[in-house]
């Protein structure tokens, strides 16, 4: 079982197989030599594995912002943004981290955060004067809050994965993701002061109201997907499908942007992206029951019974490994691998699963931009036509910014209970 479950599937992927590939194949190794199971029990956990109804929400969402990031939101957060920032020194930046954050509270797509916002911010920060390493890393980093802040696509699969709510999970990473995006601004600024870069200009009512209004229509999205799940009226699953019907009002009729041919090209680019997340989860699913079937999680709790390992201790071990393997994999297939495994020892420890969740998010988002294979750097690359290197040299800081964030979430619980309390309690 060692080598079906362990040995084949570290092989296969450092060959280079895909993720459920490799899942798959320990599988069918472990069914076909080792286990006494029927194949058919193959099939049948495939498709349990994806038959749950939180994952209903994974295509809507990445449909409503598929539809957002093809017209002009981003612009309009922007300059939204821009009315406040504008008369600070490394306003720009600031505007940057800002429309990230409201993008991905539309979107909960890392990847597409980083492509959209890049594409307005760093032509307008290289005129600005911000060196090309610091702008490519802010955008870079920047982009991976949108996995900690609702609606992230990786906290369904998550909550599905602990069976956990994803409306708690959720009102649990509002407070975390504006920590963050308050120490990237704080650094933004200290640099931009340093470096003497941008213009200061005055904060008026005027310039604020002008860029309320263009941004108004872009801004209903995360007040809707928000405000209905935490005002009760629908669930994370309804404010999907709702945000989809809003951004093709908004993009359509609103802005006159988007055509019947763009609505369904953005359709299809959802449907080819659902696949891929969708059949990682169900060969992570199916990895997980065999892992359960042999007992693998309850010899875990009881190894930690028996090394009266501190909660601490444990939650320490727990970043240094999602860390490590947030290097290499990407968030969905690391939540679904590990959840599994890590949440029997979670309870055992009498550790939220929510706030553990929101940690997992956090590991998991510094994983998306940390050298040398995290995603963003090569959605960066290919959006912004510059070198790894310069990527890779400019984000050094904000890694720093996300280990002190980390350690802060990690040891103060309450940073992501408070909001989940706000809200269910």
């Amino acid at each position: 079982m060692t080598i079906a479950l362990g040995l084949v599937p570290v092989v296969l992927l450092l060959i280079g197989f895909p993720i459920f590939l490799v899942l798959l194949t320990g599988v069918s190794v472990a069914l076909i030599w080792v286990m006494n199971v029927p194949l058919a029990a193959l099939h049948q956990n495939l498709f349990g594995s994806i038959n749950a109804y939180a994952l209903l929400a994974i295509p809507y969402f990445i449909y409503a912002g598929e539809l957002m990031g093809r017209g002009s939101v981003a612009q309009r957060l922007v300059d939204f943004m821009q009315g406040f920032t504008g008369s600070v020194r490394g306003g720009l930046g600031v505007t940057t981290v800002g429309t990230a954050t409201l993008f991905g509270a539309i979107s909960g797509v890392s990847a597409a955060a980083v492509a959209t916002v890049g594409k307005v911010m760093y032509p307008a920060m290289q005129r600005a004067g911000y060196p090309s390493a610091f702008s490519a890393g802010l955008i870079t980093a920047v982009g991976a809050i949108d996995i900690i802040i609702p609606p992230s696509i990786p906290m369904i699969v998550y909550g599905a994965a602990a069976e956990e709510s994803v409306p708690r999970l959720y009102a649990a990473g509002i407070i975390p993701g504006l920590l963050i995006a308050g120490l990237l601004s704080c650094y933004v600024i200290w640099y931009a002061k340093r470096r003497n870069i941008g213009e200061v200009e005055s904060l008026t009512w005027s310039r604020i109201w002008r860029g309320f209004c263009r941004g108004a229509w872009a801004l209903g999205a995360p007040v809707i997907i928000l405000g209905g799940i935490y005002g009760g009226i629908f669930s994370p699953t309804e404010a999907a499908a709702v945000a989809c019907v809003y951004a093709i009002f908004v993009t359509m009729l609103v802005f006159r942007e988007l055509t019947w041919r763009d609505i369904c090209a953005a359709a299809g680019a959802t449907a080819i992206f659902t696949a891929q997340i969708l059949i990682i989860v169900s060969c992570a699913g199916l990895f997980s029951w065999v892992l359960t079937v042999n007992q693998v999680p309850a010899a875990l709790v009881a190894w930690l019974q028996h090394s009266e390992l501190p909660a601490w201790m444990f939650l320490l071990t727990v970043n240094i490994l999602l860390l490590f393997v947030g290097c290499f994999l990407d968030p969905l297939s690391a939540i679904l691998l590990l959840t599994p495994l890590l949440i029997p020892l979670v309870k055992a420890l009498q550790i939220s699963t929510v706030h553990f969740g929101v940690v997992m998010m956090v590991n998991l988002a510094i994983g998306l931009f940390h050298p040398p294979f995290g995603i963003n750097i090569f959605v960066a690359q290919s959006v912004l036509g510059i070198r790894l290197e310069t990527i890779y040299r400019g984000i050094v800081p904000f890694v720093l910014l996300y280990l002190v964030a980390l350690a802060l979430i990690t040891y103060v619980p309450d940073l992501s209970l408070a909001g989940m309390r706000l809200f269910f309690d």
